[in-house]
């Protein structure tokens, strides 16, 4: 297996991702050291605007979930209701095919064969007797 090559744009998209993380490493860890320094007052006040946006986010990621829930149990409706009878439709047609190709195969193509290889062979022996002769 060969090894993905990156382009350049893949190569600055890489880049941004690790400069805005440190950027925000840098900017959390300036924060609690301010927080550490102020008063008890301010530092109230921060953790409860925190704990609101964490609250938010529950719920936004509980509406993701739902949402996500139900998607997959509309995949498995349409698994279940649209292509299995497709499935099962193409297996019988397959089926069919199969029978139909076996049924040539006997009825048409052996007897032509067994002819075609019969008229070679008689036509050989004539050759052979000396009564036609060979094309060349």
């Amino acid at each position: 297996m060969e090894p993905k090559i990156q382009t350049s744009s893949q190569k600055k998209t890489i880049l941004v991702v690790a400069v805005i993380t440190f950027l925000l490493l840098i900017g959390l860890i300036i924060g609690v050291f301010f927080l550490a320094r102020s008063d008890t007052e301010v530092t109230g006040q921060v953790r409860d605007i925190f704990i609101i946006i964490l609250a938010m986010e529950s719920l936004l990621i509980g509406f993701a979930l739902i949402i996500l829930v139900i998607q997959l149990a509309l995949l498995s409706n349409l698994l279940q209701n649209e292509i299995k009878p497709i499935l099962d439709s193409t297996k019988e047609t397959i089926r069919t095919v199969k029978g139909t190709s076996q049924f040539i195969s006997e009825k048409a193509v052996n007897p032509i064969v067994t002819i075609g290889g019969f008229l070679a062979g008689g036509k050989k022996l004539i050759e052979l007797i000396g009564f036609i002769r060979k094309e060349k």
